[in-house]
């Protein structure tokens, strides 16, 4: 008894999710009855939603935190179900810590993962995040250094000036090939065409005049 109140008595909750309205979320269940953790079934939320939505996004989920409070405890099967990767299962316990809320995952052991040992598990997560975002852009430099090192241009071609203009319209008088000039003058295929469009304009004009 404090202050003549009795203190609150922490709770658990469970968190299922499966992606199609063909799955159960039965199997999840039993699991968690399974660790011998006992969960009250108006304190399990079971939801029906992509796991490639945001956990803070998902109705059921939202409304199960809105629930919580501090010392309480959220299970889950697998970290997977906190979040759409793991940055998001990330931001998902960091959130929960903060209300004070124990988070449990089976596939983890028997670890809170908002306590220090918890958050070697988590640290191990961030450090996936940390890939998961490196990734793309690491693959783009990629690419962007195999086209220089073949040769490629990269980015839109440079705006030509008249005299270079001059240039292909007389070599398209010569018949060299749109690519060929294309390649040489290292412009797009596309202008090398207007030119040679727009000198058959004059070109028809001057016959007129």
């Amino acid at each position: 008894m404090i202050g003549g109140f009795r203190a609150a008595v922490p709770r658990t909750f469970a968190y299922l999710r499966v992606s199609t309205a063909g799955q159960t979320t039965e199997t999840q269940k039993q699991q968690i009855a399974a660790a011998g953790i006992a969960v009250e079934e108006y304190r399990v939320m079971a939801e029906t939603v992509s796991g490639s939505v945001e956990a803070i996004k998902r109705p059921g989920f939202a409304r199960l935190v809105d629930r919580l409070e501090p010392g309480d405890m959220l299970v889950v099967t697998k970290m997977d179900r906190l979040g759409r990767n793991a940055m998001d299962v990330m931001a998902t316990i960091a959130r929960l810590g903060e209300m004070s809320v124990r988070v449990r995952s089976l596939d983890l052991g028997e670890a809170d993962l908002t306590s220090a040992a918890g958050r070697m598990t988590t640290n191990i997560l961030n450090v996936v995040a940390q890939f998961e975002r490196e990734l793309p852009i690491e693959r783009a430099r990629a690419g962007i250094d195999r086209a220089r090192a073949q040769g490629k241009r990269l980015g839109r071609p440079p705006a030509l000036d008249p005299e270079r203009r001059a240039e292909i319209a007389a070599g398209l008088r010569k018949g060299e090939a749109i690519s060929d000039l294309a390649r040489r003058f290292g412009t797009s295929r596309m202008t090398v065409q207007r030119i040679r469009d727009g000198y058959g304009k004059v070109n028809a004009r001057t016959k007129e005049t």
